[in-house]
């Protein structure tokens, strides 16, 4: 893991977000889940946001490392999965000064990564606790209106879909997203055969996430 100073941190930020081309990488963890799955639902987001509500995304997906320096690179970072997560205490500490220095991470759990996730959690926030966001927040009207909230794409054990936030001086810094499979949602059609008004739901509401972020 490479380590930098505060300034260096500053600097990236400053370059970053306001010079370079607005990009979105996949984060890389540790633990043996399968943080790689979905490999067609980020394009198809990037796609859709840049169409629907004129984003300018870049086109091409990274992958950023938890504990490097390059995830101070990207305002974004989107991960998922099904399996174990886990963060040594120096990735911890990286992915928390990212997040408190501006940038912002949406998990979106593909199945089973919940009870893992949440230990590791403890780590980077040990002083504070993901709370549900209403179904009156902002993220659920920012382009497209949900007004029941997180909607549900895919079906597992019967439990309600739930966006679950940690926010920071009045900033959401991270959403996780629970029983919903928005990013099953995003892939290819011929993935997962989900109706053409599931997959736009799912889009709509990965629009909705991406505005929030990068217009509030």
């Amino acid at each position: 893991m490479k380590k930098i100073g505060f300034l260096t941190i500053f600097l990236t930020f400053f370059v970053s977000f306001n010079i370079e081309a607005q990009e979105i990488a996949v984060l890389k963890y540790n633990g043996g889940g399968d943080w790689y799955a979905n490999p067609t639902a980020l394009p198809n987001l990037i796609k859709f946001c840049n169409e629907k509500i004129g984003t300018k995304l870049s086109s091409k997906v990274e992958t950023a490392e938890v504990g490097d320096v390059t995830i101070f690179q990207y305002p974004f970072l989107h991960m998922t999965g099904h399996g174990n997560v886990f963060f040594s205490q120096e990735e911890a500490e990286n992915l928390r000064t990212y997040l408190l220095s501006g940038g912002f991470l949406h998990i979106d759990d593909n199945y089973g990564m919940e009870p893992y996730l949440i230990k590791e959690l403890i780590k980077v926030f040990p002083e504070k606790e993901l709370e549900e966001l209403g179904k009156e927040h902002p993220i659920f009207q920012t382009q497209f209106n949900f007004p029941a909230g997180l909607p549900k794409i895919h079906e597992h054990d019967g439990k309600r879909p739930q966006a679950l936030g940690i926010v920071h001086n009045g900033r959401l810094v991270l959403l996780f997203t629970y029983e919903s499979d928005l990013s099953d949602g995003w892939e290819d059609e011929a993935v997962h055969n989900d109706p053409a008004e599931v997959r736009l739901k799912a889009l709509q509401m990965g629009a909705n996430i991406i505005s929030y972020v990068f217009k509030s």
